[in-house]
């Protein structure tokens, strides 16, 4: 008897002890914002990486300079989800380009890859209405050894290698995941005509596929051997499911977070990026990251300015909490 009460102890101490490394980095946080916005700077589309107990958060950040409004693809880094390194900018500055909205990163054979677009908004002042990107915007990737230094960003001919660039037509927020039946095959998703999807095997040559109806900023998730798409609508973020990428279907709820009791977020929850931490003992939980912008609403003037990053978790995609939550 005395060693069944010691063996249940020491399973009582170890499962305990589990449950609260598992939530022992959400537990410390104290606001769902990460990066938070003001009138004169937007921090808009996240993607986050997890590599060597390392979070390596991307994002686009807007700002003024000398009157006139820049996006760029900037960086930071933590350990615990709550102190974050100050952000550091890794493209070029230019109106014509605005390289921004990275949507992922992933490892390809000895380099990593990150995904973003060009957003074209030449001769845009500060002052000025909301101007959307011009009907040049591109998908790129950048390639890097070590996540610090990155190279020049590359152009992909998405379409196919006889389509001119001039001829791809707009499309931004790229995304990128292995097929969860080939091996080496990769896919790159797309806005355009809702979510475009082309595939290649070396990110140099491509093949378009198809297309169907989607939100933009699209982030894919291969769950139970089906595709899980992550994407946003005019407001909040929607999830559609596949087992072929051809054939999707709505799944779940819009998910809205805690909108209604956040002044930064009142005129839009956009851009959800979503990993899979469940089984990490530091997290156990998929989170998403997301931007809010308010409180007014990106048409009303906050999309270059007060735009603010997020962050929540869940279980099972269907339920969420964030810190401040209040309990029901």
């Amino acid at each position: 008897m005395k060693d069944l009460y010691t063996t249940s102890l020491f399973f009582l101490l170890v499962f305990s002890t589990n449950g609260y490394a598992q939530t022992s980095l959400l537990e410390n946080l104290n606001t769902p914002i990460i990066f938070q916005g003001n009138d004169s700077v937007a921090y808009r589309d996240p993607a986050i990486l997890f590599h060597e107990n390392m979070f390596y958060l991307f994002y686009t950040i807007v700002q003024s300079e000398d009157g006139l409004i820049y996006s760029y693809t900037a960086t930071s880094k933590s350990r615990d989800l709550k102190n974050w390194s100050p952000g550091k900018i890794i493209t070029p500055k230019g109106q014509h380009l605005n390289y921004c909205s990275p949507g992922n990163v992933i490892r390809f054979k000895d380099e990593w890859i990150i995904s973003l677009q060009t957003y074209p908004r030449p001769g845009l002042r500060d002052k000025d209405p909301v101007m959307y990107g011009t009907a040049d915007a591109r998908v790129f990737i950048m390639r890097s050894k070590d996540l610090e230094n990155w190279s020049e960003p590359e152009l992909l001919k998405v379409k196919g290698p006889n389509v001119k660039e001039a001829d791809m037509g707009r499309m931004i927020d790229l995304y990128l995941v292995e097929d969860k039946d080939e091996k080496g095959k990769w896919w790159g998703f797309y806005k355009q005509k809702g979510v475009s999807m082309s595939y290649s095997y070396d990110f140099k040559n491509w093949t378009y596929c198809c297309h169907t109806k989607s939100g933009e900023n699209v982030t894919v998730l291969t769950e139970n051997e089906k595709y899980l798409l992550f994407h946003s609508p005019h407001n909040g973020i929607a999830i559609k499911r596949s087992s072929n990428l051809k054939d999707w279907g709505d799944w779940g709820d819009l998910i809205v977070l805690g909108q209604e009791d956040w002044e930064w977020a009142k005129g839009r929850i956009s851009a959800g990026t979503v990993i899979n931490l469940t089984n990490n003992p530091k997290v156990g939980k998929y989170l998403m990251f997301f931007h809010g912008s308010g409180p007014k609403t990106e048409e009303e003037g906050d999309f270059d300015r007060n735009a603010s990053l997020g962050i929540s978790w869940s279980n099972d995609l269907i339920n969420w909490d964030w810190p401040g939550k209040a309990s029901n």
